[in-house]
């Protein structure tokens, strides 16, 4: 036959009996252009054009034929217009709408059958009026086995066709789960991507903590220097207190100052009482972050297990498609076998893909989870910048008062020093004309600036 044919003609027999219509059997490869004038003749051999066929038919496809697919078909002809019984060769031939020959089958023949040494009887048995009556059929051995022959092609044929089929829904889900495969792997590396950026996210928040910490070591730092200066001032406000207690004349402006300086005292403990609280907010706030953390960590690890469980059932799925790639090399015979086993792998198939698509709708609401725990621990910093600036803010108010206390104090030490000072340069002046007692008494003491300017 020649290797250049685009059309294959199968299943020709040697003798076809003009009393039964005639199958032909024929399978279009992929390089063949299918036509709807296409048609198949039966021609003497030998003979020099197209034209010379005894009888032809339409060359027929299948339903939902698409053009450079291969396709199995077959064309009836009918006895009425078979040839006479004789002992001239035949052959069918394949023509396209140009007038070419695309394929020629073997030679046969058409001979009748012999009356009495082809013969065969069957027994038919049929029902009339609920009795059972058997019939003898007397038909010619060629008849019976045209009859045989034709089951055994449809079998056949409906065998080669589950077979295509087996093999394009194999070629299907081979196609399918290495789609689902690329997905896979895109899914995973952009969640290797996302937990690195998670990674990174922690990290940043952990070196921001550090920095808060340190910055909550100087508010303590600047808070114990404030209690030693608020020592230091209780002492030189003790100090002062029982300077003024000698100085009659100004107890009263000492005492208004003192009572102002205990109330700044009493506003700057509620500082530092709203300080020591903030401290322990931010305390919480921390251990919050890290148990979040943690729990970011774990969810991490789990979703590494699932990833490395998937790979494997990937695997496993690949192991089996290549045991249906090697059992479909066997003969005939184990068809039904095979056809059971496509059965199973479809359905491991199915419940692997159910199991894939679960996986992703879990991959979807994890990656949603770490994603809305970005945006709160966005927030959370945030939160904790504004925190921050405000203490720095506190803080800085906090000196501004402290520098003011400074110089409100250190006036205050110049005016004891400048008032000290006169205390002791004062002279008493004793009036012995307006007084007879042998010491002088309080009430006639007078100081000596007092005097001078009199």
């Amino acid at each position: 036959m020649d290797k250049q044919f685009t059309v294959v003609f199968r299943n020709v027999g040697q003798v076809y009996f003009p009393q039964t219509r005639v199958e032909c059997h024929y399978s279009l490869t992929s390089d063949h252009q299918w036509s709807s004038s296409d048609w198949i003749g039966i021609s003497e051999v030998g003979c020099s054009s197209v034209k010379q066929y005894y009888t032809y038919t339409w060359a027929l496809v299948p339903e939902g034929y698409t053009e450079g697919a291969g396709v199995n078909c077959c064309a009836l002809f009918q006895a009425s217009y078979l040839p006479r019984p004789s002992a001239l060769e035949y052959q069918f031939i394949y023509v396209n709408k140009m007038g070419k020959v695309c394929a020629r089958s073997r030679h046969f023949t058409f001979r009748a059958p012999k009356p009495l040494e082809e013969l065969e009887t069957l027994k038919e048995e049929r029902d009339e009026e609920d009795g059972e009556e058997e019939l003898m059929l007397v038909i010619t051995k060629a008849q019976l086995l045209q009859c045989r022959l034709e089951e055994c092609l449809k079998k056949q044929a409906d065998i080669q066709q589950a077979l295509d089929l087996a093999k394009e829904e194999t070629e299907k889900e081979k196609e399918s789960s290495r789609k689902a495969k690329v997905e896979w792997e895109l899914e995973r590396e952009a969640m290797k991507e996302e937990i690195s950026e998670l990674r990174d996210n922690v990290r940043l928040n952990c070196e921001i903590l550090k920095k808060v910490e340190g910055k909550h070591k100087n508010v303590k730092y600047s808070q114990e220097y404030l209690t030693f200066e608020l020592s230091k001032l209780r002492a030189e406000n003790d100090e002062s207190q029982q300077r003024i207690k000698d100085l009659e004349d100004d107890i009263k402006v000492l005492n208004g100052r003192e009572k102002e300086e205990n109330g700044d005292m009493e506003r700057l403990k509620d500082r530092v009482k709203k300080t020591s609280s903030q401290m322990k907010h931010d305390e919480e706030k921390r251990k919050c972050l890290q148990v979040e953390y943690e729990a970011a960590v774990v969810e991490v690890r789990g979703l590494q297990e699932r990833l490395d469980a998937s790979e494997h059932v990937a695997e496993s799925l690949r192991r089996e498609l290549r045991e249906l790639g090697t059992r479909q090399g066997h003969t005939h015979t184990e068809l039904h076998q095979a056809r059971l086993q496509v059965a199973q792998l479809t359905l491991l198939l199915s419940e692997e893909n159910l199991v894939l698509r679960e996986e992703r709708a879990n991959w979807t609401l994890e990656r949603e989870a770490y994603k809305h725990a970005a945006e709160t621990d966005a927030k959370k910093f945030q939160e904790l910048s504004c925190e921050v600036q405000r203490k720095e803010e506190w803080l800085q108010e906090e000196r501004l008062e402290r520098e003011k206390l400074e110089v409100e104090l250190g006036r205050e030490r110049d005016c004891n020093r400048q008032e000290r000072g006169q205390a002791r340069s004062d002279v008493w002046v004793f009036r012995r004309s307006e007084c007879n007692a042998a010491a002088p008494c309080r009430c006639c003491r007078v100081m000596l600036s007092e005097s001078c300017r009199s």
